[in-house]
């Protein structure tokens, strides 16, 4: 009896064994089906008996007008949903439907650096179809574990609250959240601007935005230059929910392109608060069971499959590097709410744009007591890491005993003095929207904070000091920027010397101002 049991669970095993070392998407002859209904960028098929989920669909319209790009979404007793990937246009019931046996594919290459395209490949800048020679599987699985390597290189955002306090590293997948005009884009666009053109590349994903808003961050990007180190995928607010759902994953297809070739690159989700809002509006037509605010069960699965697909890859891999910056929208600062909640406890940290601050004129907005990051400090510069530590317990300090100090006067002299020295950190830590600072700037705009030398000035000087401090140090002590540069603190003899430097420069630019 037992052999007869273990020559059975052996067979099984074998067949099962069998099975999984089959694609899940092998080609094979799917039956065509008919369009039955059509609506609000859903087609209901009838006859696809053997069609995958996820699979690529054609739908041809019965009067010859070109095939509507459409996925697999749903399989029922006797009927499919496809979500459409195009305007339905002709489409009729009793269209003609091929489904091919392989998953929605995006076109990936360096052919489309600089270029704007939707989901599908489609370019929407009035160039020609970029000559990509490959594709990949829009929605592909996460690298295994084994595959990943420690994150140990810093991510640079240009803006100084985020690279001293909140630290990002290559490899992080960090979540920005706040309410509407908050500043929350700016953060992630500043980030691709802080990129140099080869060292990292960056593909920005539009979701369901404003097209004002989506060609803003594109002419931005191009005013500076920086438009071959850039992809842009944009599924504007009035295309089908199938292509503004599609979007992240098409992007992400792109961007790990460049990581498996061994290189860094950045991937800015705008925003997953809408791909979410896509994601019910798919499953309330196609009558999925709605959940919590009428969300589908699966849309934690939806997004945690996505930004798990940020990582560090190991050296055997190529080495490669993908970082995702997802934005998500809250309603009155709540980040309690089921999308943001649920997207805080995939990503590695969170920025947290606060209305009030941005109500008062603080930019960027960030609420420092909210924002942290759990991956990026390992991976944070030397010479950063060694002014964070002291200037994060300054600023709490100081944020504290401000809310105290308004209930009253303060007698203390060492109480004011913490006061006025607050107040300058806090000035070095603002910076206006598209102006990401280089390290050099940052290192010596917050030495002369941390230092003391800028407490006996008017606040308006870090301002001053922040605009002209990089070129100020490339023209002072080039020798300390190419050591911030190469990535190492400077030497202690260095640090002294660049204090005097500043407290010099610092006087004979008052002495300059007062002058006749």
């Amino acid at each position: 009896m037992t052999d007869t049991l273990d020559a059975a669970l052996g067979a099984w095993a074998r067949d099962a064994a069998a099975k999984l070392a089959v694609s899940p998407f092998v080609p094979s002859v799917v039956p065509a089906g008919r369009v039955t209904r059509v609506f609000d960028g859903i087609a209901i098929v009838a006859g696809l008996r053997d069609a995958r989920a996820g699979s690529s669909a054609s739908c041809l319209p019965d009067d010859g007008s070109p095939p509507v790009p459409a996925m697999v979404h749903r399989l029922d007793r006797g009927e499919a949903g496809c979500v459409l990937l195009a305007p339905a246009g002709a489409l009729r019931a009793g269209a003609r439907v091929r489904v091919e046996d392989r998953p929605i594919e995006t076109p990936v290459g360096d052919a489309l650096l600089g270029r704007v395209v939707d989901p599908l490949g489609v370019p929407l800048d009035g160039m020609p179809v970029p000559a990509t020679f490959a594709r990949l599987p829009a929605d592909r699985p996460a690298p295994a574990i084994l595959a990943r390597a420690s994150i140990d290189r810093a991510l640079h955002t240009g803006t100084t609250a985020i690279d001293a306090l909140i630290p990002l590293g290559r490899g992080q997948r960090e979540l920005i959240v706040g309410d509407r005009r908050t500043g929350k884009s700016t953060l992630a666009l500043d980030a691709i601007l802080a990129q140099r053109p080869g060292d990292v590349v960056c593909v920005h994903v539009s979701i369901g935005q404003r097209a004002a808003a989506t060609m803003r961050a594109i002419e931005s990007v191009r005013a500076r230059g920086l438009a071959q180190n850039c992809v842009f995928v944009v599924a504007a607010a009035d295309d089908p929910p199938g292509l503004q759902w599609l979007a992240p994953f098409a992007a992400c297809a792109i961007a790990e392109y460049f990581r498996d070739a061994g290189r860094d690159a950045l991937l800015v989700i705008d925003d997953l608060s809408k791909h979410a809002a896509a994601h019910r509006q798919i499953g309330l037509l196609l009558r999925d069971p709605p959940g919590r605010e009428a969300y589908p069960g699966d849309v934690f699965y939806l997004h945690a499959r996505l930004l798990e697909r940020a990582a560090k890859l190991t050296p055997e891999r190529g080495g490669g590097s993908l970082s995702i910056l997802a934005i998500a929208e809250t309603q009155a600062g709540d980040i309690a709410g089921y999308i943001p909640t649920n997207l805080i406890s995939i990503v590695d940290g969170q920025i947290v744009c606060d209305a009030k601050l941005w109500a008062l004129g603080r930019k960027p907005a960030i609420d420092m007591g909210r924002s942290v990051s759990r991956v990026g400090g390992r991976a944070q510069p030397p010479s950063l890491r060694a002014l964070a530590g002291p200037l994060k317990l300054a600023y709490a300090q100081f944020l504290e005993l401000e809310e105290f100090a308004r209930f009253g006067g303060l007698a203390d002299e060492g109480a004011r003095a913490r006061l006025a020295h607050g107040a300058r950190l806090r000035a070095a830590l603002a910076q206006p929207a598209a102006a990401p600072l280089p390290l050099t700037a940052q290192y010596a705009l917050l030495s002369a904070v941390d230092s003391g030398l800028m407490d006996q000035r008017p606040v308006a000087e870090v301002g001053w000091l922040r605009d002209r401090a990089d070129r100020w140090l490339r023209g002072a002590l080039p020798e300390i920027c190419d050591t911030l540069e190469s990535g190492a603190a400077p030497a202690r003899a260095d640090v002294d010397r660049l204090r005097v430097a500043l407290a010099d420069f610092l006087t004979r630019a008052a002495e300059d101002a007062s002058g006749p």
